[in-house]
């Protein structure tokens, strides 16, 4: 029970990866407060799994992209619980791969908002919470396409390489009053949306070193243990839960 009576916001938290990450911090003893900008049904049915068995959460409406949403949730959170301890910044939408021929500059903001604005809107949301109650953690979603760098994915490699900048640049500012920041980068994690027993599931886990498809648990589990008092001397890493790819790739 690594995170026990931590207060966690996951943006995001309703679907895909968030909902993975959501449902392991309550299984380390974190109240989850559950992110959502449209579905309420999904984030409320994470809510209802992680109260099923045994934990505690609750969703809370706000488009990240969008600072005073933000102000108003993270209000709300302290409000609810009487601390935040820490964010998983992992909410994205819209398309997020495309040629530069193709993709207007439109989605290139996207990108931009939800890898970069969106973070900045929690962290200055949260940060006096954080430093009034001695500190904090934050974890940023990345990607394991920041190394690989290929083509048709410039959009997602602009919101993600912002996130990358940033990241660590603001490690210094915030390291004085004891909140850490870090990234935890995916590669293709199984999810709710993967069929692990597709060809394209079983060929791709074939191809890395730990041969397996690995699960959006296993993204959860990194950030357990960068919200935890385990991490405490770390701040500004990148950390790469791929499989073995990003190390075979030279990087």
């Amino acid at each position: 029970m690594l995170l026990e009576n931590q207060v966690i916001l996951v943006t995001g938290g309703g679907r895909g990866i968030g909902a993975n990450i959501s449902r392991v911090l309550a299984k380390h003893g974190a109240t989850v407060a559950v992110n959502y900008s449209q579905s309420a049904e999904r984030a409320n049915r994470v809510v209802k799994e992680i109260m099923d068995n045994g934990g505690s959460a609750k969703a809370f409406k706000a488009d990240v992209r969008k600072s005073d949403e933000v102000s108003d949730m993270i209000e709300a959170i302290v409000a609810e619980y009487g601390k935040l301890n820490g964010i998983v910044n992992n909410a994205i939408g819209g398309r997020q791969d495309g040629s530069l021929a193709e993709s207007g500059l439109e989605a290139y903001q996207n990108m931009f908002d939800f890898g970069c604005i969106a973070v900045l809107n929690t962290i200055n949301a949260a940060r006096p919470h954080m430093k009034k109650q001695g500190g904090g953690r934050i974890v940023n979603i990345g990607t394991e396409l920041w190394n690989l760098a290929p083509a048709n994915w410039s959009p997602y490699m602009a919101g993600k390489g912002a996130m990358v900048g940033i990241t660590r640049s603001i490690a210094c500012e915030l390291g004085p009053d004891n909140i850490t920041i870090n990234i935890v980068a995916p590669g293709w994690m199984a999810d709710e949306k993967v069929d692990t027993q597709s060809k394209g599931s079983i060929d791709f886990g074939k191809s890395l070193p730990l041969r397996r498809h690995g699960s959006a648990d296993e993204i959860g589990n990194a950030c357990v243990f960068l919200l935890s008092d385990l991490a405490s001397y770390v701040t500004g890493a990148y950390l790469p839960v791929t499989g073995g790819r990003i190390t075979q790739a030279g990087v």
